[in-house]
């Protein structure tokens, strides 16, 4: 019987295969809009679902079944306005409504009066730094992340927005639409210290080699070749928390219904919904509880967008 070929799986596209130091992925690149608001939000990945839908042709009617990814987010609240000149901090403006749980991250000046008139910089850009609420889910957790996020529009209208907005909550709903695409940037499932077969994909070897079945055959060449491993042979070693980046994930809905997406016992290894929940078409990096960024999509293909399909139900 011929076998079945299997080349290996370590493609060089991320290379080197290097693991995240955290837990929150970093965004390189964020797309510019011209509305003024936050470029981008934070929830924390539930589990999957799969959605059904319908699309009336006039002559004949086609069922869909697509798998989703629901991710809750709670609102965002702002930390502090931070003043870039030429990508340089010049100076930070405190919000006056800070979460007490902030101080399990950060160390804040007990009394802070500084404001939006006392600033005499030049700036050319302004950004704000966010934080999530993790104690309004059922994960488990206070301690939340902080992250820095742009804001579309000139400088003139972010100072405005930043002015009206610092002291107040950010919702999901503020950001982003249905039938519209974004990025999600996450942290893939840490898969621990393995060996070269699951790693990189190498066949196994005959039955009875004597050195090992799981393991690469000609390591390191003849007695003549280099005296040392080439970077290009499989090794084994820690697999998987890796900083991923997926393009167009199509946003299926944004709602607070939240008995339409909850089930009788919860979700597995994550517990109830219990703030504004979004779905995203296919899967997402990262397992239950971990932090997903999204963002507008850097390279959107509005061909994937499908609104002739009428969304019915969400099976759990």
């Amino acid at each position: 019987m011929v076998k079945k070929l299997s080349p290996r799986h370590g493609s060089l596209q991320f290379w080197p295969r290097k693991r995240s130091k955290g837990s929150l992925a970093r965004v390189r690149n964020w797309t510019t809009i011209k509305d003024t608001k936050p470029l981008g939000f934070m929830g924390y990945k539930v589990g999957m679902v799969h959605i059904t839908g319908v699309e009336e042709d006039g002559k004949k009617t086609i069922n869909y079944s697509f798998p989703a990814t629901v991710i809750e987010c709670p609102p965002l609240k702002i930390l502090s306005a931070r003043f870039y000149n030429k990508k340089q901090l010049k100076t930070e403006i405190l919000s006056q409504k800070i979460d007490p749980e902030v101080k399990k991250t950060l160390t804040l000046p007990d009394k802070y009066s500084k404001s939006f008139d006392d600033v005499k910089v030049d700036f050319d850009e302004i950004r704000l730094m966010a934080y999530t609420q993790p104690k309004l889910t059922t994960i488990g957790k206070k301690k939340p992340e902080i992250f820095e996020l742009p804001i579309g529009g000139n400088k003139d209208d972010q100072l405005a927005w930043l002015k009206e907005n610092i002291n107040k909550e950010i919702s999901i709903k503020d950001i982003f639409e249905e039938n519209t695409m974004l990025d999600t940037h996450a942290i893939t499932i840490g898969k621990g210290f393995q060996g070269v077969i699951k790693r990189f994909g190498v066949r196994l070897k005959a039955k009875k080699s004597e050195k090992g079945q799981r393991a690469v055959g000609a390591r390191s060449g003849g007695w003549k070749a280099h005296a040392h491993m080439m970077w290009r042979v499989p090794q084994p070693g820690k697999m998987g928390h890796h900083t991923r980046t997926e393009y167009n994930k199509v946003v299926y809905k944004i709602n607070d219904n939240l008995e339409e997406i909850n089930p009788v016992s919860g979700y597995r290894g994550y517990g109830i919904v219990k703030n504004t929940y979004i779905l995203l078409k296919g899967s997402v990096s990262g397992p239950s509880k971990r932090a997903i960024k999204m963002s507008f999509p850097r390279r959107p293909n509005k061909s994937l967008i499908k609104p002739k399909i009428k969304l019915e139900k969400v099976i759990l």
